[in-house]
């Protein structure tokens, strides 16, 4: 995870060095709207896009596994306590004997 942090925040200051040294403005159009910025503006507000659509991808695998985590939970639980049951059933067994056997 460390690892990751340090090549995203490299990564995110020669993206910003790109920008500050390509200063002029752009002028961006999206369907009918058009708008003048600094090409900084437009790669952060790229890199802002594509870190809310992978995010958005991921939501829904995050509530899967959680209830997924959730039912496995409940079914050990349930599994313990029917261990629990038979090991009360069971006979005391004698201690095993001076070669291992009973």
């Amino acid at each position: 995870m460390n690892g990751a942090l340090i090549v995203l925040v490299l990564l995110l200051a020669v993206v910003a060095a790109f920008g500050l040294q390509n200063p002029g403005e752009h002028t961006v159009r999206f369907l009918h709207l058009t708008w003048v910025t600094s090409m900084l503006g437009v790669i952060v507000a790229a890199f802002a896009a594509g870190v809310l659509g992978g995010w958005i991808t991921g939501v829904p695998g995050y509530f899967r596994r959680r209830s997924e985590a959730s039912a496995w939970k409940k079914r050990i639980q349930e599994l313990e306590i029917e261990v629990a049951a038979l090991k009360a059933k069971l006979p005391p067994t004698a201690a095993p004997g001076p070669e291992g056997k009973r």
